[in-house]
């Protein structure tokens, strides 16, 4: 179904707390802000907030899962292949989103949300009552490896499925700044993660700390996914899932042959722009905890504190990238975006190993500030892009192989990247060379605007 233009904006009085978010609303859309849809974008949140606390968390613990499950002469060994590990997770989460994507386009998106919660909560409170290499031996590493492959095929479902979920309920002129909300909850885990982990190891001796303080973190992961699946129970399935399933009333349907078939470009595209966002979240919040300690030689606590910092930053300006977004479309900001990553990562990347708590500080902002900025156009493109009827599979398969391919591998790269070369800055300098690509691939092919006021009828935009 073909979007057509907004009627014009009937303007609000200036005390509307809408208004001050987003400006002025036309009066179906504030009505469309109603109980249900506020709870629709809170079950989004809260699941996106449960699953990358489960993955943050195994990033700001790296140093530790390093010592206890890969222990061995050489601490950087230790630590690759820690995070070789952190990117096993990554390497399933295609099938799972080719799993649960086909599910949630053929039966619903609320049920394969309340699957991949549980699933992803369990499997995280899981690793906290591993026992280590000290106990078990090889078999310590090879069941956090399993629990990892758990937590990233899950992952591939409840990633994708939470953003299009919201997607589908949100005011259409306003689709940006609902999906950033949803996607700003991905930073808050690793403020809670890191302050969690921060409290315990400045309260606890160093022994208790390794022996079980660690645990705690991943143990909570349980009773926050059931807190989730509480707050998932009372929403309801989008119009348009409603409209389309009810279209296709006796239809035979294939949404993963259908999605291959028809978005194949498009997957390519979704492949390429969530691919550099994924490699700079995930350097910003499973790499630069131990980066700042091992390249840049500052406390556990203070890599905590910053990291923490910077990722509050995150959550707060994102939405702001969303907005942006709804105004000026999603090309602009995803040019913007990659062009001032492309020019500032090297600099960022300095000022985190600088040595210097404010100045780590200022390289972490600086870096979160070119990730909103392309943040205002891809969180909402990777979902607008496709069909009703093939969003979920589409968008979940095109998602999570770039996320595997560039977000998954980030930390294990970054610290081969330093040992091998010994130039803290390294890192810096693969995310300026890939953003750099991004960005002439926006700007010289035909990359579409997906915004639906924006992009007008002659390309034409399905809901």
């Amino acid at each position: 179904m073909t979007l057509q233009s907004d009627p014009p904006r009937e303007a609000k009085p200036a005390t509307d707390p809408v208004n001050i978010l987003t400006g002025p609303l036309p009066v179906a859309e504030r009505h469309a802000l109603d109980r249900t849809k506020r709870r629709v974008l809170l079950a989004g949140s809260v699941g996106q907030f449960i699953e990358f606390y489960d993955f943050s968390l195994y990033g700001l613990s790296a140093i530790t899962l390093s010592q206890l499950f890969f222990p061995g002469e050489s601490p950087v060994a230790a630590l690759l292949a820690t995070f070789a590990t952190f990117g096993v997770a990554f390497l399933i989460r295609p099938l799972g989103g080719l799993f649960f994507g086909a599910l949630g386009d053929r039966y619903g998106r609320r049920p394969v949300l309340y699957a991949t919660l549980l699933t992803i909560g369990g499997a995280t409170a899981a690793i906290g009552l591993l026992p280590t290499f000290a106990q078990i031996g090889v078999f310590a590493p090879i069941l956090l490896v399993l629990c990892r492959l758990l937590q990233g095929f899950s992952a591939g479902g409840e990633s994708v499925g939470a953003p299009a979920f919201v997607f589908e309920h949100a005011p259409k002129n306003r689709r940006g700044f609902w999906l950033n909300i949803t996607l700003a909850a991905t930073a808050l885990p690793s403020v809670v993660g890191g302050t969690l982990i921060l409290v315990l190891s400045s309260n606890m001796d160093a022994d208790a700390f390794q022996s079980w303080g660690w645990r705690v973190p991943f143990l909570l992961a349980l009773p926050l996914a059931l807190f989730g699946l509480w707050i998932r129970s009372r929403t309801e399935e989008s119009e348009a899932f409603k409209q389309v399933q009810a279209s296709r009333a006796g239809e035979v349907h294939t949404p993963i042959r259908d999605a291959f078939r028809e978005n194949w470009l498009k997957m390519l595209q979704v492949i390429m722009v969530m691919g550099l966002t994924a490699m700079g979240f995930y350097f910003l919040t499973g790499y630069f905890v131990s980066y700042v300690q091992t390249a840049g030689e500052l406390s556990r606590e203070q890599s905590l504190l910053i990291n923490a910092a910077a990722m509050m930053l995150y959550a707060l300006v994102l939405p702001v990238g969303g907005i942006l977004g709804d105004r000026v479309g999603r090309k602009p900001m995803l040019i913007a975006g990659s062009l001032v990553i492309a020019v500032l990562a090297v600099p960022a990347f300095m000022l985190v190993t600088s040595g210097s708590l404010m100045l780590a500080l200022l390289g972490q902002f600086l870096f979160v500030l070119c990730l909103c900025t392309y943040g205002g156009g891809c969180y909402t493109f990777f979902v607008e892009i496709f069909t009703t009827r093939t969003r979920f599979t589409s968008a979940a398969v095109s998602y999570n192989v770039g996320y595997a391919l560039f977000g998954g591998t980030a930390p294990f790269i970054g610290t081969w990247l330093v040992d091998a070369t010994k130039l803290n800055a390294s890192p810096g300098i693969y995310v300026a060379i890939a953003a750099a690509i991004v960005f002439l691939v926006l700007v010289f092919t035909n990359v579409p605007e997906t915004h639906p006021l924006k992009r007008r009828a002659t390309q034409g935009v399905h809901a």
